[in-house]
């Protein structure tokens, strides 16, 4: 029995708990500082709640004595503060998060870390990191691996094209960092929201553009090896031209609780979502200049009478599938571990990974 501690209540935190605790293979806790956040998490046979400030570190390391792993559900600009409590404890830590600056101080402390550190471990990053790996993989010499990724809603009605499916910081966080990426074989930073493009897949018209952080470690990785690498998120059509003038022309980029305060008033939560993963790579092999593309759409679904978003399917299946791998001795068990060191079809064979297999198109 794997004791875990998820700290963060919301719809990742919850989902993480849903997916391990039927297993019997894993005693869960979910921690959160808000004892309402905590009361809304479902009802599931076996689960521990317990109320916890993350920013106190004295309640955050009595939290991770005994345990096998912490999984960091919380809000990105909490992620170093579990980070450093799990390398103080000598816990497993995990993390779905797309910040770049707290992936690097989880990279730092994972050099002296007595157990893995496993951070960006759910959708982008993550998960489109094992994909891009394995499309690489399958040239002689790869030229151009281009990476998109969208949570959207099934049913948009406003002009934004948009809903909100998961963090509003986070997608705030995305749309204002540098974006990481390998021009022309040199390692560089892009604005986000630029570069856009437009592609139709399976009949629907997309636009994708520069976002930060769901490129991962994949750049490093890859540098010395491919010529261009890139991630961009996937939106409908004219998206981005309304987040450009929100954030640039309307300055709400100065002013990230007000933007937040603005998108959440204004833009309604839907469950009735969809994530799209599309990977392009282009290349020689065997001689020849070739292309190999990866797509594939995730829905909701039904589990434990509970209706899941297909943004909290991805994610907490892709954080639930690595930390199973871990706790299994098939990942190292101390120091920083990259998603794209893990084989896609190992990934999807995963009882938690198989989330995107049953729907994977080619």
């Amino acid at each position: 029995m794997r004791d875990i501690l998820v700290v963060g209540a919301g719809n990742i935190g919850e989902m993480i708990a849903a997916l391990l605790l039927p297993t019997g293979e894993y005693r869960v806790t979910v921690a959160d500082r808000c004892e309402k956040a905590l009361s809304r998490v479902a009802k599931l046979d076996g689960l521990e709640r317990m109320v916890l400030d993350a920013t106190d570190e004295k309640a955050l390391a009595d939290a991770l004595k005994g345990r096998f792993a912490v999984v960091s559900a919380a809000p990105y600009h909490i992620t170093a503060r579990i980070a450093r409590a799990a390398h103080e404890a000598g816990v497993h830590y995990l993390d779905p998060t797309e910040d770049v600056a707290s992936t690097k101080l989880v990279k730092e402390l994972s050099q002296t870390a007595r157990a893995a550190f496993i951070p960006q471990c759910g959708l982008a990053p993550g998960f489109i990191a094992i994909v891009g790996k394995h499309l690489a993989d399958t040239f002689d010499e790869l030229d151009t691996l281009r990476l998109r990724v969208g949570a959207l809603p099934r049913f948009p009605t406003n002009s934004l094209t948009y809903n909100l499916t998961w963090s509003t910081e986070g997608v705030i966080n995305e749309y204002l960092e540098p974006c990481e990426a390998i021009v022309d074989g040199k390692p560089t930073l892009l604005p986000a929201l630029e570069n856009v493009e437009r592609f139709v897949l399976d009949g629907v018209n997309f636009e994708a553009f520069n976002t930060s952080g769901g490129l991962g470690t994949l750049g490093d990785t890859l540098s010395g090896k491919v010529r261009n690498l890139s991630y961009q998120t996937i939106r409908y059509p004219g998206h981005r031209d309304i987040m450009r003038t929100l954030i640039h022309d309307l300055r709400l980029g100065q002013n990230r609780d007000l933007f937040k305060q603005v998108l959440e008033n204004a833009v309604p939560i839907t469950e009735q979502d969809v994530v799209v993963v599309f990977a392009t790579a282009s290349g020689t092999r065997n001689g020849r200049l070739t292309q190999e593309s990866y797509a594939n759409r995730i829905y909701p679904r039904q589990m434990n009478g509970k209706h899941w978003a297909a943004i909290q399917v991805t994610t907490a299946s892709a954080i639930c599938a690595v930390l199973d791998m871990l706790a299994a001795g098939d990942l190292p068990q101390q120091g920083f571990v990259r998603q794209e060191d893990i084989p896609l079809p190992v990934f999807l064979n995963n009882r938690f990974g198989q989330a995107y297999a049953m729907q994977q198109q080619h």
